[in-house]
């Protein structure tokens, strides 16, 4: 069914100009996240859910306007064509009736004065669409980028990380990200807060230990305590960064425990969900601990949250606690986030293949850096949400051939991302929805 605006929504025109604004903003390395905050508040909701859409069926939107003018327009007018064409393409799931499209993506064009001049362009342009759709679209069919929707290296390198399941990685980063919660078990265990739901007529799946998959998305103010910690927002891959580490030592006193790069703090969080923990949490960015510090307050949880970069222990860890190594650390390090395109659609557009060497050269740095501070018997859990290799199987791989005294132990490895509807389960996958991951649990062997 296609959309039909309300009397109170904003006109069309408006929400396409501005989400072909975003959409050149990300073309020129901008953050979807940033574009869409330049976006007045009222505004936003609607835009985003263009965005998103256009980001998801880019590749093909691309190709669409290459066949319909080879010469690029100035880059405004591609990004409102583009914006016009990722719409419109596959009929069935358009969000609007076409000719209102067309009528709006050219009324968008004469309204704004990067694009005025092309307003004529831009209408020959989709009502040639229009009238060719199929021969069209035919003719995109044979361009990889058009079919997947990711940039050619992307998908290249998928293949040859993934043989057997590159196409189904591709498949689910168009998709839509479930919203997944976490339950806080100090406060309320999966069964009595599934019943919460209910009774609020959510419709919600269990997931894993301590997670609950909501039907259809809500805002955070919707859901029932949230306000007063009973749950959290996280991925069903991320939830299972805090159990791995801690497994069988949550009921140890006085572990010392290290979340090296933990902003917004959702896994320092569920660490002292579930162990009665000394946590230290870090990162190098003081307006990002600030975020760490309102969700720990939100679940009634405490740690030290330090500003300062994991690279440099000196500059944090001070002498006097040399003494005592920690006993456990999580290094969600910084990455490409290749695992969770559905819920950031811009990354793809966003990363350069040469990014991945530049990422995995600073994870193993930050591996080499923190080695030192964990006591000999005590866990290292390296975590990235990527699914290329580099950033996980061969990182981890380097890492163990050089530092003898680092033994793996089991662990999930790559998580790829899945969809519920899936059918059976990537081998070493959970069943269900959820994001990609790689986790590799590393114990130092005494001397």
């Amino acid at each position: 069914m296609k959309a039909n605006p309300s009397a109170n929504a904003p006109a069309l025109w408006r929400q396409l100009s501005l989400s072909a604004i975003a959409l050149q903003a990300i073309r020129e390395g901008t953050s979807g996240t940033a574009a869409l905050n330049a976006v007045a508040p009222g505004l936003r909701p609607g835009v985003q859910a263009i965005v998103f859409h256009v980001l998801r069926r880019l590749g093909r939107a691309q190709a669409l306007r290459e066949q319909l003018a080879p010469r690029a327009p100035p880059a405004q007018a591609d990004a409102l064509l583009c914006t016009a064409l990722a719409l419109a393409w596959h009929e069935p799931e358009a969000p609007y009736d076409a000719f209102t499209l067309v009528d709006q993506a050219v009324e968008a064009a004469k309204r704004h004065p990067g694009t005025r001049r092309q307003a004529s362009f831009i209408n020959a342009c989709l009502r040639r669409f229009l009238r060719e759709r199929a021969a069209l679209v035919a003719l995109t069919d044979r361009n990889p980028v058009a079919l997947w929707n990711h940039p050619a290296w992307w998908i290249a390198r998928l293949r040859q990380d993934h043989p057997a399941h590159w196409q189904e990685i591709l498949r689910a980063n168009n998709t839509h990200a479930p919203m997944t919660l976490r339950v806080n078990e100090r406060k309320v265990d999966l069964a009595q807060y599934l019943h919460i739901l209910s009774a609020s007529n959510i419709v919600a799946t269990p997931v894993g230990r301590s997670g609950a998959m909501l039907r259809q998305a809500a805002p955070v103010g919707a859901i029932p305590g949230f306000a007063q910690g009973l749950v959290s927002v996280q991925d069903a891959a991320a939830q299972r960064a805090a159990p791995l580490l801690l497994a069988g030592w949550e009921h140890r006193c006085g572990l010392r425990v290290l979340d090296a790069c933990a902003a917004p703090g959702g896994k320092t969080a569920h660490l002292l969900e579930l162990a009665d923990a000394r946590v230290t949490a870090l990162d190098v960015d003081p307006a990002r601990c600030e975020r760490i510090h309102e969700n720990l307050r939100r679940l009634g949880l405490n740690a030290q949250v330090i500003a300062a970069d994991a690279m440099q222990p000196p500059l944090w860890w001070p002498q006097q606690c040399r003494s005592e190594p920690f006993d456990a650390i999580l290094l969600d390090a910084p990455c490409t986030a290749s695992g969770i395109v559905r819920r950031h659609p811009d990354v793809r557009w966003l990363r350069r293949e040469s990014d991945i060497a530049q990422l995995a050269g600073i994870q193993a740095a930050l591996l080499a850096a923190l080695w030192p501070l964990l006591k000999p018997g005590g866990r290292l859990l390296y975590c990235t949400c990527s699914v290329f290799r580099a950033e996980g199987y061969e990182q981890i791989q380097t890492f163990v051939t050089h530092n003898t005294d680092a033994a793996l132990r089991p662990s999930p490895g790559h998580l790829i991302p899945q969809i519920a509807a899936n059918g059976d389960a990537v081998r070493d996958n959970h069943s269900g929805d959820h994001d990609g991951f790689f986790y590799a649990l590393l114990e130092k062997r005494a001397a």
